[in-house]
């Protein structure tokens, strides 16, 4: 049953949010039903002829995304699936019977371990292992030596939990070649991977060329209703396809989802390089506020970011802060920090940054006034 007092916190904070004025970041799910049916049936024309009778089973529309995901990453084939979590078991559990080995190495902070209640083992069979603990993607040194052997090395780019951090391009290049060492193949967990290209320097298709298959999101970063795609060889998205209706991800129509995900290829993907940038100055400025206000302790990492997205950390109640932040919606419009989470026994909270579209309206002087009001109200709370 859910628990009345949390559900009428979140609609508070949702409302909150919507009617902001300003804001680092909106996501789609701040719209009613009403505005996300009025955009799509606005906006979709551009990207696909509506006219064309609907998708039926993968056909019509979603195959277009698809070929256009495909196309995108400079990969032979790409099937669309409703959610990550399948799409990744998907693949993983095909280069387990492809490599003879179920054991998949990957990091205890990417999403399988925290989000996905152990589903690898439970529902796929297979097992996992951890060259590293560190807060960070492996190096090669610790995929090369790792005692046991595993069949998939698994990278999340960028690390979310760990805040959204990458590795250098040659970080990178090393870690698929030290795995290759080991006869492994390479999978990339690239919910996130559609704005590591400016970290890397790099065009998608280089980036995505390291590894053999690669899973990217539509909703995280490009705005989209749902859904994911898996990229890789033309075999191995054709057994990923027998497997996708093993798992019943073979829905009967699902083109709002994939027009909603052409929009954000052909909008929000061009200009994930100018959120990544502006993501360096808000950190810089968030960096200044929150010393102006004397706080014993803050961290803001990585500085600077790697991605559109970073962590901020303070040494104050979640809830306390999460509050703070919601009144400042309310009597001001601002909305700067979301929600934020406890982190376990240390007593500080967490949150989570993502500047997009209507952050580049805001200046490195508008950031400060209201990071120093939630610094203040967090203290208060105590």
């Amino acid at each position: 049953m859910t628990d009345t007092s949390e559900e009428d916190g979140r609609r508070r904070r949702r409302a909150a949010w919507k009617q902001s004025k300003r804001t680092l970041w909106r996501q789609s799910t701040d719209r009613t039903v009403g505005e996300q049916l009025a955009v799509l049936a606005a906006d979709a024309g551009s990207v696909y002829d509506v006219g064309e009778l609907s998708d039926v089973y993968g056909d019509g529309v979603v195959a277009e995304l698809e070929e256009r995901v495909a196309r995108t990453l400079g990969m032979e084939a790409a099937a669309f699936f409703p959610t990550g979590t399948m799409a990744q078991q998907v693949a993983l559990r095909c280069w387990a019977g492809r490599t003879g080995n179920a054991t998949v190495a990957l990091h205890p902070l990417s999403h399988p371990e925290q989000h996905e209640a152990g589903a690898l083992s439970v529902v796929s069979g297979l097992r996992t292992a951890h060259p590293t603990d560190e807060p960070r993607l492996p190096t090669a040194d610790e995929v090369r030596d790792f005692a046991e052997p595993f069949g998939t090395l698994m990278l999340e780019l960028p690390l979310r939990e760990a805040g959204f951090v990458l590795p250098s391009w040659d970080e990178l290049t090393a870690v698929v070649e030290a795995a290759r060492e080991r006869d492994a193949v390479v999978h990339f967990d690239g919910a996130r991977l559609w704005e590591c290209a400016p970290h890397f320097g790099r065009a998608l298709p280089e980036i995505a060329a390291l590894a053999d298959s690669v899973y990217v999101s539509f909703y995280k970063s490009l705005d989209g209703m749902s859904g994911a795609v898996l990229a890789g060889s033309e075999s191995l998205v054709a057994e990923a396809r027998i497997w996708r209706h093993r798992y019943g991800g073979q829905l009967f129509q699902q083109s709002p989802a994939a027009l909603s995900a052409l929009l954000g290829l052909e909008r929000e993907l061009p200009r994930l390089p100018e959120y990544v940038a502006h993501a360096k100055v808000v950190a810089a400025a968030l960096t200044q506020g929150l010393r102006a206000t004397g706080v014993p302790w803050f961290r803001v990492h990585p500085e600077p970011p790697h991605t559109h997205q970073f962590q901020v950390w303070l040494p104050y109640p979640a809830d306390a802060l999460t509050e703070a932040g919601v009144r400042q919606a309310e009597e001001t419009g601002v909305t700067l920090f979301r929600r934020w989470l406890p982190d376990g026994p240390s007593g500080l909270a967490v949150t989570e940054v993502t500047v997009a579209a209507h952050g580049l309206e805001w200046t490195a002087e508008d950031v400060v006034a209201p990071a120093e009001r939630s610094c203040r109200a967090g203290r208060r709370g105590r």
